[in-house]
């Protein structure tokens, strides 16, 4: 993690609050931030084109002839075919021939861009805390990873990305997930990950950071492209109204519905709560 001003805590009282506020593990909001909130916000991890550029959800909806919409799934919007009920059919888009978003991970810049929005909404001398998913292979070093070295395609082991306190300890347990803890300012929320040589570094953001004083809570669920902002109705409206975030209002029941209609049909089905209990956020 470099100079990081995160501490690992074995103190997992900390986060024991978010558990009995979750529902039942799966592909669904309330299933990875706490309900009771007064608002949510879905927050799309970023895409490049082709050539490299920042792009976005609803821009690759222009590209397919989507209509985007609070619970869009990348892989329904990223494609022109559409589901005729006999296979799928073409439409008047074309495929998205750029990257995809990651899953799990809210990048770097995006990332740094949220936390200066919840800054405005934070008390600056409250601590926070960051939750990181144990399953990552750069965690416990070799044999999970090894650092490859050119020429000659040589690997040489990778040590624990922390000390044996920290690997060894307690844990923050949530239905289907098990968490290491650390505790910083705000602005850690950047340094996770870790440096595998002086120039390379694999970065990772928090899977559940919040402050001390509960007023917020963000989710990046590994198996999720997008990250849930739990929070009062001032901080979701100051995210939604961010031009370098692309974000959705979203409610704790919110399922994302497998298929996304072509931009020729009703709009109307597409709005926050025209879609049925089936409707999943998972990928």
């Amino acid at each position: 993690m470099g100079d990081s001003r995160l501490v690992w805590t074995g103190d997992v009282s900390l986060g024991a609050w978010i558990a009995p506020l979750l529902g039942s593990f799966g592909g669904w909001v309330g299933s990875v931030v706490p309900r009771g909130f007064p608002a949510y916000a879905r927050v799309l991890h970023p895409v490049q084109d082709r050539d490299g550029r920042p792009s976005t959800w609803a821009a690759v909806c222009e590209v397919t002839d989507r209509i985007p919409h609070a619970l869009m799934q990348w892989h329904s919007i990223s494609t022109a075919r559409v589901e005729n009920g006999s296979g799928h059919a073409p439409s008047r888009g074309r495929d998205w021939d750029g990257d995809e978003p990651q899953e799990g991970q809210l990048e770097p810049v995006a990332l740094k861009r949220l936390c200066q929005v919840l800054a405005d909404h934070t008390d600056p001398a409250v601590e926070c805390r960051f939750a990181l998913w144990e399953g990552y292979g750069w965690i416990h070093g070799s044999p999970s990873v090894a650092l490859l070295t050119w020429p000659g395609s040589t690997s040489s082991d990778v040590p624990p990305a922390f000390g044996a306190q920290a690997m060894r300890g307690p844990r923050l347990h949530h239905p289907g997930r098990e968490y290491l803890l650390f505790t910083g300012p705000l602005e850690a929320a950047a340094d996770l990950g870790r440096w595998l040589t002086p120039d390379w570094s694999d970065a990772q953001s928090p899977n559940l950071f919040w402050p001390a004083d509960r007023s917020w809570c963000v989710a990046t669920e590994i198996d999720f492209d997008s990250t849930i902002v739990a929070g009062s109705t001032a901080l979701v409206d100051s995210i939604l109204a961010n031009p370098d975030l692309e974000a959705w209002p979203i409610d704790t029941g919110a399922r994302s519905p497998s298929t996304v209609t072509p931009s020729t049909s009703d709009p109307s089905r597409d709005r926050i709560g025209a879609r049925t209990s089936a409707d999943r956020l998972s990928p």
